[in-house]
């Protein structure tokens, strides 16, 4: 059987070996276990049994050949915590590979793992709901081992950089740290970073390794350095549980960074499997690597589709994650993602899942025929509940992502005026090279993992020098008006955990594989940096309070009205917000940015307005008559009493 591109794509192909269904890998009950792979290149496929991680081949048997490419191998009885791999044999020659579709596996992942799931259940899982939904979304990205890895955190020490530690509620300190702080701070999402397996850490390795987690080995099962045990392949399985049940408990949803547009190598257990099929390639051959990790993921190919969309579902159900954020997104196609979106809505809820991810990719990869890439571009054929990152917006607010010394408006950035006034809009009234359905499509965000964080950002850029640890007062207060620009522009809010303590990594841009002390959150800089905690509070009270900037509906952008250019460095706009609730305070709101080095003296509209933030505090609540004075460096928000 011929195994080139051409043929993978063809509705030959197509009607003979396209599986819909969504048992591949492992089923095991008490009474039963039924392994199932898809290769339908195979001549034939041995599967090998292990008692352990680590132990010689305890027995092997054939599979049996099934319709659509499926081989088969069912036995009477639970192999609960059995290992096991696969020979596939073709041409006379045997391939050794884990499965694809694992749900458990041994340390580093190179053996699967049966798993009878149910017996990975932490007490109460099984009756485990997310929170109630809030009106808008916070969300906190953050990495596993940066939580807790800090001795301050107060964290047990068998605990730190582990999933057991956001059981742990009370850490004892004198200040607030870890879940306690984070159920304080008021935010209604955690975006984990890649938790799935992935390759590029030893679990058997000391604690001061680190990577961010873009290196995906097996995509159904837990990162094994995360668990306290990583022998025991069940142990990641429950305390991957654990922590999640943990922040359900205390009010917060979990989002999962998932990585599906490439492996952490090509000679991946899919490729094993599948020789060819996974992977796109140039025309001479050669891989293409528009994910600049080495290979891409060929979604686009019925069976490649099927692979991720199976696996979102199987996260979604089995570990009840709440939302999906998409790694390199435009590697992957609108037809994909909106039938993923769709696959969410149907299961559990129009929305109840959050899905959003990056609109863009590395470089150049060559797309299936009839497909559209998931770009920002492209975003009018995305689902409306499909979220895009606002590189638009980031650049507007702080300056060019890679040039650590150009400004943007907050910061001493020229000529910005007009894409601030877009970017409030979610960037609906024009502005970029594409129009969002609705600003729900549009995730605000002024600094996330990758590059520098926004304190580090600003210090390089109003100072250029390398002195991180040193309170600016002006570099506080541009950091205070970043943060009150997008919290007050309408669409969907993304932080970077720390970001509200002036987080800084040293100056390093690319801290994928730094030293862990150089990554983790450092939690003193919570009290060094209260003041800015106390900001972030505020803003996020406040912007669950006021529907003008909570709307996602497409008529959401009708809301703003009267923007306005005042000079270099100030722009001004009003929402309209009312809602349909009678106990509104506010029926209309006057937001002024002022990023200019003098204060601004503002004309207020007819009517009763109170200040309800500045540039310092986010609880004012203070009648105002004809003008008052915007600070330099500084927002301000004014909302209009309902008479």
């Amino acid at each position: 059987m011929k195994n080139d591109m051409t043929f993978f794509t063809s509705k030959e192909f197509e009607d003979k070996f396209r599986y819909n269904g969504d048992d591949l890998g492992v089923l095991c009950t008490k009474t039963k276990t039924v392994f199932k792979v898809w290769s339908p290149f195979a001549e034939r496929i041995e599967l090998c049994l292990y008692k352990t991680g680590t132990s010689k081949e305890w027995q092997r048997k054939e599979m049996q050949p099934e319709e659509k490419g499926v081989w088969k191998q069912e036995y009477p009885e639970s192999l609960h915590g059995m290992y096991y791999d696969f020979l596939v044999w073709s041409q006379g020659k045997a391939v050794r590979t884990a499965d694809p579709y694992a749900i458990g596996c041994s340390c580093n992942g190179d053996r699967s793992m049966v798993v009878d799931l149910k017996l990975t259940n932490p007490p109460g899982f099984e009756e485990d709901t997310p929170p109630q939904k809030e009106k808008e979304q916070i969300i906190y990205e953050l990495h596993i081992k940066d939580f807790s890895f800090d001795k301050e955190s107060g964290i047990p020490e068998k605990y730190r950089g582990k999933y057991k530690a956001f059981t742990v509620f009370n850490t004892n300190g004198s200040y607030l740290t870890c879940m306690s702080y984070l159920k304080e701070l008021g935010i209604t999402h955690v975006h984990l970073l890649p938790f799935f397996d992935y390759g590029s850490v030893n679990e058997s390795g000391d604690e001061k390794q680190y990577n961010w987690g873009y290196d995906p080995l097996n995509f159904n099962v837990p990162e094994g350095s995360y668990a306290t045990d990583t022998v025991d392949g069940t142990v990641r399985i429950r305390e991957c549980k654990e922590m999640i049940q943990a922040m359900h408990k205390n009010g917060i949803r979990v989002v999962m960074d998932v990585v599906y547009n490439h492996t952490y190598r090509h000679d991946s257990f899919l490729q094993r499997m599948v020789p060819g099929y996974y992977y796109r390639y140039m025309e001479d051959g050669s891989l293409s690597n528009g994910s600049a990790c080495g290979n891409d993921i060929a979604a686009g190919r019925a069976m490649v589709d099927n692979y991720i969309l199976h696996s979102v579902l199987y996260w979604a159900r089995e570990y009840h994650i709440d939302g999906f954020r998409f790694d390199l997104m435009g590697l992957l196609t609108v037809e994909l993602m909106n039938q993923i979106r769709r696959s969410l809505d149907k299961e559990f809820g129009i929305g109840e899942k959050i899905m959003y991810g990056e609109p863009w990719r590395a470089d150049e990869s060559p797309m299936e025929d009839g497909t559209i890439a998931a770009l920002k571009e492209n975003a009018c054929y995305l689902d409306e509940g499909i979220g895009i990152f606002s590189d638009d917006t980031r650049d507007a607010i702080k300056g060019h992502v890679f040039y650590e010394e150009e400004p943007g408006f907050v910061n001493g950035g020229i000529g910005l005026e007009p894409l601030i006034l877009h970017a409030v809009t979610g960037w609906k009234d024009g502005g970029s090279i594409f129009c969002p359905k609705s600003c729900a499509q549009i995730m605000n965000y002024v600094s996330a993992h990758d590059n520098f964080t926004l304190w580090d950002k600003l210090v390089l850029s109003m100072y250029k020098n390398n002195d991180f640890k040193t309170k600016y007062p002006d570099v506080l207060a541009a950091n205070k008006l970043a943060a009150f620009i997008y919290f007050t522009s309408q669409g969907n809010l993304f932080l970077q955990a720390g970001e509200e303590f002036g987080r800084t990594k040293f100056g390093e841009g690319n801290s994928y594989c730094s030293a862990p002390e150089i990554n983790m959150l450092q939690w003193h800089q919570t009290i060094e940096f209260a003041d800015l905690v106390e900001y972030y509070k505020g803003l996020i009270r406040l912007r669950k309070k006021l529907p003008g900037l909570y709307d996602k509906s497409a008529l959401a952008v009708s809301r703003i009205i009267e923007k306005d250019i005042h000079k270099d460095g100030v722009v001004s706009f009003q929402l309209d917000n009312r809602s349909d609730n009678e106990n509104d305070r506010w029926d209309r709101l006057l937001i002024v940015y002022n990023a200019a080095k003098e204060d601004y003296m503002v004309t207020v509209p007819k009517g009763k307005w109170e200040v309800l933030a500045d540039g310092s505090q986010t609880n004012i609540c203070k009648a105002v008559d004809k003008e008052i004075q915007a600070k330099a460096q500084s927002g301000m928000l004014l909302g209009r009493k309902v008479e």
